[in-house]
C-alpha cells in the first residue's frame, strides 16, 4: 500500500502547475539562450571583430612556466555576456516602450469617448413611467 502512495504522492507533485510552468519556462529559456547566442555569435560580433581589425580574444593566452593561462577565452566570454545584456535590454526596453505606448493610446481612447450616463434604478424609472402614465390620462 505504501507503494502505491509512494507513485500517488510523486505524480501529485510533478503535475502541479509550479513543476510543469517551470519546465516550459527552462525550455523556452534555452530556446531563447541559442537565438541569443546566435545574434551574438553571428551577427554582432562580426560586425564588432571588423570594427576592431578582426580581433580575435580567445587567441590571447600567456604561458607561465609549464602553464597555459587562456584569458582570452575569459575575456571573450565577459565581451559575449555584456553583448547579451546589453542586447536583452535592448529589446525588453523597446517591447516595455511599445506596451507603455498602447496602453496611453488605448487610455486617451478611452477618456474622449464620452461616458455614457449610469442607468437608472428600477424604482426610479417605474416611478417616472407612474408619473408618465398619469400625465397622459389627464
Amino acid at each position: 500500500m505504501a507503494k502505491g502512495k509512494f507513485w500517488s504522492d510523486f505524480k501529485d507533485f510533478a503535475m502541479k502547475g509550479n513543476v510543469i510552468d517551470m519546465a516550459v519556462g527552462v525550455v523556452i529559456g534555452g530556446a531563447f539562450g541559442k537565438i541569443v547566442s546566435s545574434l551574438v555569435d553571428d551577427l554582432i560580433m562580426p560586425l564588432i571583430g571588423s570594427l576592431i581589425g578582426g580581433f580575435d580574444f580567445t587567441s590571447l593566452k600567456a604561458t607561465i612556466k609549464d602553464v597555459e593561462i587562456n584569458y582570452g577565452n575569459f575575456i571573450q566570454t565577459a565581451v559575449d555576456f555584456i553583448i547579451i545584456a546589453l542586447s536583452i535590454f535592448l529589446i525588453i526596453r523597446a517591447i516595455t516602450r511599445s506596451k507603455r505606448k498602447r496602453e496611453e493610446a488605448e487610455a486617451a481612447a478611452a477618456a474622449a469617448k464620452p461616458a455614457e450616463p449610469a442607468p437608472k434604478p428600477e424604482d426610479v424609472a417605474l416611478l417616472e413611467e407612474i408619473r408618465d402614465l398619469l400625465k397622459d390620462k389627464k
